[in-house]
C-alpha cells in the first residue's frame, strides 16, 4: 500500500528530483552529494539508487567524475514508475488489523485512496517537479565552465 508506506517512496522521488535538478541527463551527481543534500545515510540510498538503475530510470556512470544521471528526459519520468519501482524493492509487507470491518471497510478505503494517488502520480512527470522548484525560486547549478590546460 503506497500511502501507509510512503517513506521509501517519497525517498525514491526525492534522490531522482535531486538527481535531475543537480545533474539533468548530461552531468552527474555522486551519491554522497546527494547523501548530503538530503540529509540520508549512503549506505541506505544505495539499494534504491541501484533499484532505479536497474528499471533504467537512472544511469549509473563509473569513474572518477562517475556518479548518476537521469535515464530518460524529466519530461519521460512519471513519478507513479519511481514509486512503483521502490515499492517493488521494498520486501517488507505492511500487516495491519484483521476482521470482518478492516476487510469490509478500511481495507477498501485505503485501496481507493491508493488508487487516487497512483492516479495522481501517473500524470505528474519530473519534469513537472522542476518547473515546481523553479517556481518556487529555486535556481538549477549552472554547468561548470570548461577549462582548458596547455
Amino acid at each position: 500500500m503506497l500511502i501507509i508506506r510512503r517513506d521509501r517512496a517519497m525517498t525514491a522521488v526525492s534522490l531522482m528530483l535531486d538527481i535531475a535538478f543537480h545533474a539533468g541527463r548530461s552531468g552527474t551527481v555522486s551519491a554522497a552529494e546527494i547523501a548530503d543534500r538530503l540529509g540520508l545515510a549512503r549506505r541506505g540510498m544505495e539499494p534504491l539508487l541501484q533499484a532505479l538503475s536497474r528499471a533504467g530510470l537512472l544511469d549509473s556512470v563509473r569513474g572518477p567524475r562517475g556518479g548518476y544521471r537521469l535515464g530518460r528526459p524529466p519530461r519521460d519520468i512519471r513519478l507513479a514508475e519511481i514509486v512503483a519501482v521502490a515499492l517493488t524493492e521494498d520486501d517488507e509487507t505492511a500487516h495491519g488489523p484483521g476482521g470482518r470491518l478492516q476487510s469490509a471497510v478500511i481495507d477498501r478505503l485505503w485501496r481507493d485512496l491508493d488508487d487516487g494517488v497512483r492516479e495522481k502520480l501517473q500524470g505528474l512527470t519530473m519534469d513537472d517537479l522542476l518547473r515546481r522548484a523553479a517556481a518556487a525560486g529555486l535556481r538549477r547549478p549552472a554547468a561548470e565552465p570548461i577549462t582548458f590546460a596547455i
